[in-house]
C-alpha cells in the first residue's frame, strides 16, 4: 500500500514537471495557419523541439510508476495524485520560469497536500475485481468515442472549444487509468488479446492531441479544469461501482473529503496547466530558445 502511494505521487511529480516543458513547447509550435480543429501537425512540430521530448520521457516515467500505483491502490487515490499534478506544476513553475504564485495559490498548494494526506490515510487496498469482457470492450469504445468527439470538439465555437478539448483530454485520461486496471497480467499474448491494450494507446494518443490543442488555442485555466475533472470523478466512479475499490473500515468520509480537498485544491491551479502563467520579468529566468 505504502509503495502504491509513493508511486502515485512520483508519477504526480513526473507529470507535473513534464507540463512545464511541453507546454512551452506547444506554444512555441504553433503556426499562423492554426485557427480551429485538432491538427495533428502541431503534435508532430511539437515533438521536434528537445524539450517537449524531455517531457515525454517523464510522462513515461510517471506512467510506469502509475502503472505500479494502480496495481496496489485505488483508482481513486491515483486519479487524485494525478491531479495533484497541477500542484507540482505551479511549484516549478514558480521556481524555473519565475512564475507568479500568490497567497491564494500557495494555500491551494497546501490544500491539495492536505486532501493527498487524508486519502491516503483513508484508502483501503485495491478492489480485486479485474472487469470482464463487456468493460474491457467497453473501455475500448470509451476510448474511440473520446477521439471522435475530441475531433468534432476542435470545430466549436471559440467561447466552449477550450473547455471541451480539455474536457475530451481528461476523458481520454482517464480511459488509460481504468484500462490499465483491466490488464490482469503482462504476458505478451494476453496483452495483444486484451481490448484494454488498445483503450490505453488510443485514449493516451487522443488525450496528447487534444491537450496539446486545447492548451495553444484556448484558455490555459479553462482547458486544464476541463482536464482535471475529466480524468478524476469518471475513474474513481468505475473504480467503487465495477471494480471493488474500497476505503478503510469506517474512513469513508476523510477518502471523500480528502479526494474533494485535492481536486478542488487542483482546480484552483488550473491557470498553471501550460507548465507556468504570468512570468514575472526578471533577467535571471532561463530562457528556452525556438531552437531549443
Amino acid at each position: 500500500m505504502l509503495l502504491g502511494l509513493l508511486c502515485a505521487l512520483g508519477s504526480a511529480l513526473c507529470f507535473g514537471t513534464a507540463s512545464v516543458f511541453q507546454a512551452v513547447a506547444a506554444r512555441r509550435a504553433a503556426s499562423g495557419e492554426d485557427s480551429a480543429g485538432v491538427d495533428p501537425r502541431l503534435l508532430v512540430r511539437a515533438v521536434r523541439q528537445w524539450w517537449y521530448v524531455l517531457g515525454l520521457a517523464l510522462d513515461g516515467a510517471g506512467f510506469g510508476l502509475e502503472l505500479v500505483a494502480l496495481r496496489t491502490v485505488p483508482i481513486y487515490a491515483v486519479g487524485a495524485a494525478l491531479a495533484a499534478s497541477l500542484a507540482v506544476t505551479a511549484v516549478v513553475a514558480s521556481w524555473l520560469l519565475k512564475a507568479r504564485l500568490g497567497k491564494a495559490e500557495w494555500g491551494a498548494v497546501a490544500t491539495v497536500c492536505l486532501g493527498l494526506g487524508l486519502l491516503g490515510a483513508a484508502s483501503g487496498a485495491e478492489g480485486h475485481t479485474s472487469g470482464g469482457p463487456e468493460l474491457r470492450w467497453g473501455v475500448l469504445g470509451a476510448a474511440v468515442l473520446v477521439l471522435l468527439a475530441g475531433l468534432a470538439a476542435g470545430w466549436l465555437p471559440e467561447r466552449v472549444r477550450a473547455a471541451a478539448l480539455g474536457l475530451g483530454a481528461g476523458l481520454g485520461f482517464g480511459v488509460v487509468t481504468v484500462a490499465v486496471r483491466l490488464i490482469p497480467d503482462f504476458n505478451v499474448m494476453d496483452i495483444l488479446k486484451n481490448p484494454a491494450t488498445y483503450a490505453v494507446l488510443v485514449g493516451g494518443a487522443s488525450a496528447f492531441m487534444l491537450l496539446t490543442t486545447a492548451l495553444q488555442r484556448g484558455s490555459v485555466t479553462v482547458a486544464t479544469a476541463g482536464m482535471v475533472i475529466g480524468e478524476t470523478i469518471g475513474p474513481a466512479l468505475v473504480g467503487v461501482i465495477a471494480l471493488g475499490d474500497r476505503t478503510r473500515e469506517g474512513l469513508g468520509g476523510m477518502a471523500v473529503a480528502g479526494y474533494a480537498l485535492a481536486v478542488l485544491g487542483a482546480l484552483a491551479l488550473a491557470r498553471f496547466g501550460e507548465g507556468g502563467a504570468e512570468p514575472a520579468a526578471d533577467t535571471s529566468t532561463p530562457k528556452i530558445s525556438a531552437e531549443s
